[in-house]
């Protein structure tokens, strides 16, 4: 139904949690959609169209896609009846789940954890839209030098300074290589590093083709990981308030309560205060001056919208996006050969450098048969 590039650009999911197992196939970061057309969820069997999962997908691939892309995902849940309301909708498009926290957590944690055992795996769609670049439509079938037929013999005389031309191939042949690596590594997942071209892109050479890589974005998504592998071992530094600020939620507070040590753990230090009300005391360090109460605000409405809330963590995850892009190699920069190929190696090593911090391709893969086709050789 999705088609031969879904396919091969799926990622096979088998996930369980407390009672619900989780089957099916969700598309590589770079296979992403303009809209949610290829977005398809079952529970038990039963197609629906449920805006916690929904919310959820859409959650389990935030760090990878930008505001205006969309996940390609088909997904089965199946669990004991019992655990799923399916009347709440008079089409039964939606269901409720007794308890809709682990359903979110199976598709986050399940998604996320493909996604991580892809490493630096990229869509073999963007190789396609690379390769139709290249080519032109032609009215008329090409005829290449070789398959016309010769009116005359060839005579080198007929060419004026040929014997000049090539001297100066010997002599270029003849010069050693700027990039000189050895070919062993070549059998390597992204190759060994032969030069790099308008101080911007890395070209490397494979077994059985080439990758062209781009430098900046593939570096900053090298930084932008191990900032947040630094993050998640060493906590958010929260800053106090000199004056707390007080936010009057009325019935929602105790929502909100009810998460005060995962937003603590995020940096947000939030107490109860009174009947309705919320204290809140500290405030993420890496977010600076910080409005309080919008920032709460905007959690509770993703809370009532899709059971849970990515708003903190979404803005941290912002700030470390741009404190990546900032720290990472810049474009118009000359890289030594030992700088490309270790760039090349910490990609094959870290997960999710296949794309950039908003779901663009970091490198572009081209088989050698596919180049050969663009030359008329196959």
């Amino acid at each position: 139904v999705l088609g031969r590039d879904f396919s091969e650009n799926a990622l096979a999911i088998d996930a369980e949690r407390e009672g619900l197992h989780m089957t099916g196939s969700a598309a590589l970061p770079t296979y992403s959609r303009g809209s949610t057309v290829q977005q398809f969820m079952f529970v038990n069997g039963r197609p629906v169209r449920d805006k916690m999962l929904i919310g959820a997908l859409r959650g389990a691939y935030m760090d990878f896609l930008s505001r205006d892309r969309h996940p390609a995902a088909v997904l089965f849940i199946d669990c004991d009846p019992h655990l799923v309301d399916v009347n709440v909708h008079p089409a039964k498009s939606e269901v409720r789940f007794r308890d809709p926290g682990v359903a979110r957590g199976l598709i986050v944690s399940g998604l996320r954890h493909a996604l991580a055992d892809a490493g630096h795996r990229a869509s073999t769609t963007v190789a396609g839209e690379t390769l139709g670049a290249f080519q032109t439509p032609s009215v008329e079938p090409r005829v290449y030098q070789m398959d016309r037929r010769p009116n005359q013999t060839f005579s080198p005389q007929t060419q004026p300074g040929f014997s000049d031309t090539d001297q100066s191939f010997e002599a270029f042949s003849s010069r050693q290589s700027d990039v000189d690596v050895p070919a062993e590594i070549e059998h390597l997942p992204l190759g060994a590093a032969r030069a790099q071209i308008h101080e911007n892109y890395v070209i490397a050479q494979t077994e059985d083709g080439l990758v062209i890589v781009d430098q900046h974005a593939a570096h900053e998504r090298l930084v932008y990981e191990k900032l947040k592998s630094q993050m998640a071992k060493n906590g958010v530094a929260s800053q106090a308030l000199l004056v707390p600020e007080i936010v009057e939620l009325g019935l929602d507070a105790s929502r909100l309560l009810d998460l005060s040590d995962e937003l603590a753990r995020l940096g947000l230090g939030i107490e109860p205060f009174g009947q309705g009300a919320i204290a809140v005391r500290e405030t993420p360090a890496i977010l600076g001056s910080v409005n309080a109460e919008a920032l709460i605000r905007d959690i509770l409405d993703e809370l009532q919208d899709v059971g849970d809330s990515t708003v903190l963590k979404s803005r941290l995850d912002a700030i470390l996006s741009r404190v990546a892009c900032h720290g990472s190699i810049r474009s118009g920069r000359q890289m030594r050969s030992e700088e490309m190929n270790a760039l090349l190696r910490a990609m094959e090593a870290t997960p999710h450098s296949g794309q950039c911090n908003h779901g663009r391709p970091t490198y572009v893969e081209l088989k050698l048969a596919d180049i050969e086709r663009l030359f008329g050789r196959r």
